[in-house]
C-alpha cells in the first residue's frame, strides 16, 4: 500500500530509528496540535507501534485521544511533527448508525470497495469479510434489523472491506450492552490475532476491563501518550490511582 507520511513544515527532525521501531506498524514524533481559540490538545505527542496487534489507549474526556485519530486517518493535518505509517486507516466511531449509510449489510460494505473490481469478486469480498465478522449469511439482512453489537462489527468490516489495515476505533463498545461489548472485543482481537495478515488495531477505551485483551496498553493525558506496558499493569495502575484519590 501506499505509504503515507505527513509531516507539517514546523516540525523537528525526528531522532534516528531504532532496529525495534525501523519496521513500525506507526510512528507518530513530536505531534503537536491547538485549537484556533489557542488551546493545546496534542503536546509533542509521540507514539511507536512496533508490530501488528489490539494496541489500547485510555484517558479522560480532553486527553486529545480523538484528535489524535483524526490526524492519523488524515481528516485534519498536523501543524507540526510527523505521522508515517504504510497501512490504509479507518476510523471506527462510537455510533454505527453515524457510519453504516446504505439499506443492507451487502449494499453497506459494496460502497466502500474498489469500483474497479468485478462483481463476483466484489460478492466474494463482502461474504468473506462478513464472515470474519460473524456475520456469515447476512448479506441480504436490513440494517435496522441489526442488534447493535451486530451494526458495530457491520462496521468493521466495512472498513475492511476499504481495505484498511489500520483500524482506529474510538471507544466503539461505549454505546453497546454488555454481551454485545464482548463480541465486538473478541472479534477485533481474532483479527489482530489471525496467522496471515494480523490486523493493527489502535482502541480507544474508557472501560478499564478491556484493557486485559489488549498486546499493549497506554494512557494518554494532557496531549501526551505515556510508554506502553501490559493492558493489566496498566488496569492495576490506574484502579490502584482512583482508589488513592
Amino acid at each position: 500500500m501506499r505509504r503515507l507520511r505527513r509531516r507539517a513544515a514546523a516540525s523537528a527532525p525526528a531522532s534516528p530509528l531504532t532496529p525495534e521501531t525501523a519496521t513500525a506498524e506507526l510512528r507518530i514524533t513530536g505531534l503537536s496540535h491547538r485549537w484556533a481559540n489557542g488551546q493545546t490538545i496534542l503536546d509533542d505527542c509521540n507514539l511507536v507501534i512496533p508490530k501488528p496487534g489490539l494496541w489500547m489507549l485510555v484517558g479522560c474526556n480532553g486527553s486529545g485521544k480523538s484528535t489524535l485519530f483524526r490526524l492519523i486517518a488524515g481528516l485534519i493535518e498536523p501543524q507540526s511533527g510527523s505521522i508515517s505509517t504504510d497501512h490504509q486507516s479507518a476510523l471506527v466511531f462510537q455510533n454505527p448508525d453515524h457510519q453504516l449509510l446504505l439499506p443492507s449489510c451487502s449494499s453497506d460494505l459494496l460502497l466502500g470497495m474498489d469500483q474497479g473490481l468485478g462483481n463476483s469478486e466484489r460478492r466474494e469480498r463482502v461474504r468473506l469479510r462478513l464472515e470474519e465478522l460473524g456475520l456469515a449469511g447476512l448479506e441480504r439482512r436490513p440494517i435496522h434489523a441489526l442488534s447493535g453489537g451486530q451494526k458495530q462489527r457491520l462496521a468493521i468490516a466495512g472498513a475492511l472491506a476499504s481495505e484498511a489495515s489500520l483500524l482506529l476505533l474510538d471507544e466503539p463498545t461505549a454505546l453497546l450492552d454488555p454481551d454485545s461489548q464482548s463480541s465486538v472485543l473478541a472479534a477485533v482481537q481474532e483479527l489482530c490475532r489471525r496467522p496471515e495478515a494480523p490486523l493493527t488495531a489502535l482502541w480507544i477505551t474508557h472501560r478499564l476491563e478491556e484493557l486485559t485483551c489488549a498486546d499493549g496498553a497506554a494512557e494518554m493525558s494532557a496531549g501526551r501518550i505515556g510508554p506502553w506496558m501490559s493492558g493489566t499493569e496498566l488496569q492495576r495502575r490506574l484502579q490502584h490511582g482512583s482508589s488513592d484519590r
